[in-house]
């Protein structure tokens, strides 16, 4: 399976959570599976501009940094909209989040993005290809990474909250740990492209 073959497979794992995510993080009032169904389109986006990269490099050879670069720039925003909401909930009072949708959906969101890492992963073992194709990659890669590790979080959140009938602020604390997290990912990422367009 080629790269762009397996940036499809991501795109359409991505395209069938986001729905989910978006409908129980509303019915469930929780800002930790709404984050996550907004990160999972963002991440579709950014895997769309990753694979239009594809053809755009024979004639713009920085193509595939660029659309890291945006990819990246996308995460920062959308980690600073999930730290400002967090915060506001905790600030303002979390109503009753609904914990066993939580544990459901983001348990199976779980496997579908450990699934798609190590799909992307199989393919950066391959170094046929340049380093800007590599990065781009790599971009996709640790946003999949980052996003197993966040729903994995956002589960085990609902199972407490779903265990305890209490313990709600837990979910907007670590939708605010999520948005670090990415944030922390989307700027060491941006370092390195900048490092990458100034060879």
């Amino acid at each position: 399976m080629s790269r762009s073959q397996r940036l499809v497979v991501a795109l359409i794992l991505n395209l069938s959570l986001v729905a989910a995510l978006v409908a129980v993080g509303v019915s469930a009032h929780s800002l930790g599976v709404a984050a996550a169904g907004g990160d999972y389109l963002a991440d579709a986006a950014g895997i769309g501009l990753a694979l239009g990269a594809y053809p755009l490099s024979r004639r713009f050879p920085r193509a595939h940094s660029m659309a890291a670069l945006v990819n990246a720039g996308w995460l920062v925003v959308l980690s600073v909209v999930i730290a400002v909401t967090a915060v506001a909930r905790l600030g303002s009072g979390t109503g009753h989040v609904h914990g066993l949708p939580v544990v459901i959906v983001s348990s199976m969101a779980t496997l579908v993005m450990v699934t798609t890492a190590l799909v992307l992963k199989i393919d950066l073992d391959d170094d046929d290809d340049d380093g800007d194709q590599r990065l781009s990659s790599r971009a996709v890669l640790l946003d999949t990474v980052a996003d197993a590790a966040a729903a994995a979080g956002v589960a085990l959140t609902g199972l407490v909250i779903w265990a305890t009938h209490g313990l709600d602020w837990l979910d907007p604390a670590v939708a605010l740990v999520i948005a670090l997290v990415i944030g922390y990912h989307a700027a060491h990422l941006v370092r390195d492209i900048r490092h990458s367009i100034r060879r």
